[in-house]
């Protein structure tokens, strides 16, 4: 919601709002992108995480693409006021992404209307009598780990993936947002006082085989150093880096790199 709330000030509607009396219960607009004067708010949504799908060009044989965009979704349903014309909602949405900077990736006017800014998508569905409006801020899933689940994964499979722990890109440097995750590991090992782990890293195989190497073995290092940090005797843990050698799935998509891009815990 930051996000949205960092734009509004950014993207102007082009003509002065007018606030119907019939707007769905509990809706309000979006502070991103406004309604078109005498529209009314019909319905609207909010997900933490979920996906939407945004039309984009056609390839060089004419074949229909989309783009899935997975992150905190909101969208808003508008009908329109009689003398409106669908033109003319484009053109107004049209015209305010492009004021307030965002990329126009991909039209079929007066129908389709796709764009972004940095990690926030929009998308315009609009019909004439109604228009829909889909704004995505693009994320990775936050996985919610409990000790309980790591040594019940540990316990079965000796072995369990964590994501949830972010690095700077190309760095070793641990992201604040990864202290819940690295907490539950510090409860993990409180709650089972003769385990002992060996701290993998693993990349995905963008670039450089030694530097991804080297890359894996110090954020290995850098878990470590984080949990040590927390009161988990240094004895009891190992850092190793295995670069792409070891990935879970194809390289081929970004959704395959970031699930190769992990950090595993092993039974010791």
């Amino acid at each position: 919601m930051k996000t949205i709330l960092s734009l509004c000030c950014a993207l102007l509607i082009i003509a002065p709002v007018l606030f119907a009396d019939e707007d769905a219960e509990g809706c309000k607009d979006s502070p991103m992108v406004t309604r078109m004067p005498g529209s009314t708010l019909k319905g609207c949504d909010h997900k933490e995480f979920d996906q939407a799908t945004f039309g984009m060009p056609a390839d060089a044989e004419g074949n229909t693409k989309e783009k899935v965009v997975e992150g905190e979704v909101y969208t808003y349903d508008y009908g329109t006021r009689d003398d409106m014309s669908e033109l003319q909602v484009y053109r107004n949405m049209q015209t305010a992404l492009k004021r307030a900077g965002f990329k126009i990736d991909y039209e079929n006017s007066p129908q389709q209307l796709t764009a972004h800014k940095g990690n926030v998508w929009y998308g315009l569905d609009n019909r004439g009598s109604y228009y829909d409006q889909t704004v995505v801020i693009e994320k990775a899933m936050e996985q919610e780990v409990t000790a309980s689940d790591l040594i019940d994964e540990l316990n079965k499979s000796g072995h369990v993936a964590v994501y949830g722990i972010n690095f700077d890109s190309g760095k070793a440097t641990i992201q604040p947002d990864s202290e819940a995750v690295l907490q539950q590991i510090v409860v993990l090992m409180q709650q089972n006082a003769a385990l002992k782990l060996r701290v993998e890293g693993h990349t995905d195989n963008v670039g450089a085989a030694a530097a991804n190497q080297t890359l894996s073995q110090k954020r290995a290092q850098s878990v470590v150093a984080w949990l040590t940090a927390q009161g988990v005797a240094a004895a009891r843990l190992t850092a190793a880096g295995f670069g792409a050698t070891k990935p879970v799935t194809d390289n081929s998509t970004e959704d395959g790199r970031a699930k190769n891009r992990r950090v595993e815990l092993v039974k010791q």
